[in-house]
């Protein structure tokens, strides 16, 4: 290129410096993909909903955000969630990755911990391990727990394991070797030496993955993150490409399963931190409703085409979990937002088992075909069919898309016959089912962290989740649902709403009253250091704007399984120690329902993480419109086995004025609530509905 052209270019960013103000939020799901942005300057706020484009999902970005009517030259911030390598990992779509490990230890990542999922069934079969056996290696040597070498790495078999790699032609390795979260230097050994033999190949080292006991988690955790990398990097060279032949100049940030954001070029090194990216944007979403609507524990639900997610958020924060499993004897052992998902979605179709019940999911219609009444060749019926058929949908969808109800009938009719049926009682049969599936999961996540669902607000995202809210929050006892503004792409809202974030941990185990409190405090600093280290390469350059938090995986002594317990900041003192058991007690006692005096605490490894402060949502302007310009029409929908004529209600006119008593419907952009009878609503200050349910 000669000087004038580069000249040119310099001009050409400057002036796009100059405009950019959108901040993009967008959420990649199975059918739909969402954007919700922001402009920085006046506060104007866009949405999109796109189908989600499955043989490239980074094509949909793009038309969610030509449909939201934004140049992507004017995006300053886009902050994408992403399924990606999660479904490549479950449906084992990415290439070859090989796996090498200590001597003896080969199928560990195949064997796992010995659990039955179910505990009486004998046919039952283990998931696909996540890198074949054929290219699963071993070499001899062995690092003892104080992290001392006990016999030294085995070089001549490490070169022949790397020539082996070679000949294959695999590009991503991970190295996991026991006891290397004590010390990497074998893992670093056999690393250089396939690095000489495979200079392109992608290495990932297990105590650099996470440095944490039990060899299980860490070999899957970096089995994952080897298999992943080469789809992400893709995935993320695809994209970026894409958007800067668009002129995009502005910052592409992923959203991490642990509650925050990380640059692309991280996101390309991490792709364990990406497996729960799309959900983690609407737990960001409630915490922003803990902070505006004033209600401290929400029960965060999200409903889309595929999927039912749910988790919960006290004080502002999303609950984490170090022990998520990908599915049964996978596990994943770094910071997650503690997430459960079922497969019960709008898509979720309807049929009937070999005993003549009937049943609803978890194989959804996803996107292509979609339900029946998309028309692009669905021939099951779903719950958007039953939804329909039931009145509770209105078929154009104010216009964005013309539904078929007389296809969605032929195919319930068709459904109901094999039950003895109607078509209407089928589809509320349907509604009831999936809504019970989605109470189950409801139920698992609040009894597993000891919570009493009372205690919560029931709080709606997705776009078919406020369809669905009421019931599903009856059948719990919880006696609030809020359903907040843009619902419909709640997680590309909350993507906005996010902070960059960056999570580390490192292993010490001692009783507490043995702990070494000069060792503890030089890791503590040395992880601060490293985590403010990474903010500052992704663009928080002012201490003001990072926030660290620290934490310890504590147990009392023999126990088998830890929490997260708050760890104060400043040096640690003898004096500090009473304060912190009495914090591990009353987490224990949160999460398990009981605490002991009896049992020495233990620590068991120390986390660190750095919040790096980046601008939220400007808030919603409310129309205050009067009862007249809210109320659309009066539509009959079918409840409890009868027609019931209901008003149906503008959503973006309501206001705080308002005041709904169900049965009735409530209909927003990308968005529908269903209000049962014996319920009622107002719209609280932020522009969120929030609905009583009575007993």
């Amino acid at each position: 290129m000669n000087l004038g052209g580069q000249v040119s270019n310099k001009t050409k960013n400057r002036k796009l410096e100059e405009h950019r103000m959108w901040r993009v939020g967008v959420d990649v799901g199975g059918t739909f993909t969402d954007l919700f942005a922001w402009e920085d300057k006046s506060g104007k706020q866009v949405t999109a909903k796109v189908l989600t484009t499955k043989q490239d999902r980074s094509i949909a970005v793009l038309e969610a955000i030509e449909k939201a009517g934004i140049e992507i030259a004017d995006i300053s911030h886009l902050m994408h969630g992403t399924t990606t390598a999660t479904n490549a990992l479950i449906e084992r779509s990415y290439p070859d990755a090989a796996f090498i490990t200590t001597e003896g230890f080969r199928d560990t990542l195949e064997i796992g911990r010995q659990h039955r999922e179910h505990l009486y069934d004998p046919y039952q079969t283990k998931p696909k391990p996540i890198i074949k056996r054929r290219f699963r290696y071993t070499v001899p040597e062995r690092t003892n727990v104080r992290g001392e070498s006990e016999r030294a790495l085995d070089i001549s078999v490490a070169h022949e394991v790397a020539q082996k790699i070679k000949a294959s032609g695999i590009k991503s390795v991970g190295i996991g070797f026991i006891n290397s979260y004590a010390s990497t230097r074998h893992e670093e050994q056999m690393r250089d030496i396939l690095l000489e033999h495979c200079p392109d190949v992608h290495v990932v080292l297990s105590g650099e993955t996470r440095p944490v006991f039990r060899e299980h988690g860490r070999f899957t955790t970096t089995a994952v993150r080897a298999a992943c990398m080469p789809v992400m990097v893709k995935y993320m060279d695809d994209l970026e490409s894409r958007l800067r032949q668009h002129q995009f100049t502005g910052k592409l940030l992923i959203l991490k399963s642990s509650g925050g954001v990380m640059s692309a070029e991280l996101a390309r090194l991490h792709p364990e931190d990406m497996l729960e990216s799309g959900p983690a944007g609407g737990v960001a979403y409630a915490a922003y409703l803990c902070e505006l609507s004033g209600f401290d524990k929400i029960l965060h639900t999200d409903v889309g085409g595929t999927s039912f997610d749910v988790s919960i958020v006290e004080h502002g924060k999303g609950l984490i979990t170090r022990d998520h499993e990908l599915e049964w004897e996978v596990p994943i052992v770094v910071p997650m937002l503690d997430i459960h998902s079922v497969g019960s979605g709008g898509g979720s179709i309807g049929w009937v088992d070999p005993g003549g019940s009937l049943r609803v999911g978890p194989k959804s219609a996803g996107s292509e075909p979609g339900p029946v009444c998309y028309g692009r060749g669905g021939v099951q019926p779903t719950i958007t069919d039953a939804n329909l058929l039931l009145g509770r949908l209105e078929p154009t969808l104010g216009g964005k898309f013309d539904l078929d109800i007389e296809a969605a009938d032929k195919a319930m009719t068709q459904l109901a016959k094999e039950i003895g049926l109607s078509p209407l009682e089928t589809a509320e049969g349907m509604i009831r089912i999936g809504c019970e599936y989605m109470a189950q999961a409801v139920k698992k996540i609040l009894v597993a962290r000891g919570r009493d669902p009372r205690d919560f607000v029931f709080a709606s995202f997705g776009g078919a989740g406020a369809l669905h809210a009421c019931i599903v929050a009856k059948s719990m006892n919880i006696p609030k649902v809020i359903v907040p503004p843009y619902a419909g792409v709640a997680s590309a809202f909350g993507a906005t709403a996010m902070n960059l974030r960056q999570d580390l941990e490192r292993f010490y185990y001692s009783p507490v009253k043995e702990a070494d409190l000069g060792k503890i405090n030089e890791m503590l600093a040395e992880l601060e250091t490293k985590a403010k280290a990474v903010l500052r390469e992704q663009g928080i350059d002012d201490d003001n704007d990072i926030e660290l938090i620290r934490t310890a995986q504590m147990r009392y002594v023999g126990q088998s399984y830890e929490v997260d317990t708050p760890i104060p900041a400043g040096a640690l003192t003898a004096e500090c120690l009473p304060s912190i058991e009495h914090a591990f007690h009353a987490a224990h006692k949160q999460e398990f329902g009981v605490s002991s005096d009896d049992f020495a605490p233990a620590f068991v490894s120390f986390g660190v993480t750095a919040i790096g402060r980046m601008d939220s949502p400007p808030p919603v302007d409310l129309i205050n419109a009067t009862e007249g310009d809210a109320v659309k029409t009066v539509r009959d929908v079918y409840f409890d086995g009868q027609w019931t004529q209901c008003k149906v209600y503008d959503g973006e006119a309501l206001g705080t004025k308002h005041k709904i008593q169900g049965p009735a419907i409530i209909e927003y952009e990308h968005a529908c609530t269903v209000m049962p009878p014996n319920t009622h609503a107002h719209v609280n200050a932020m522009g969120a509905l929030v609905i009583d349910i009575e007993k």
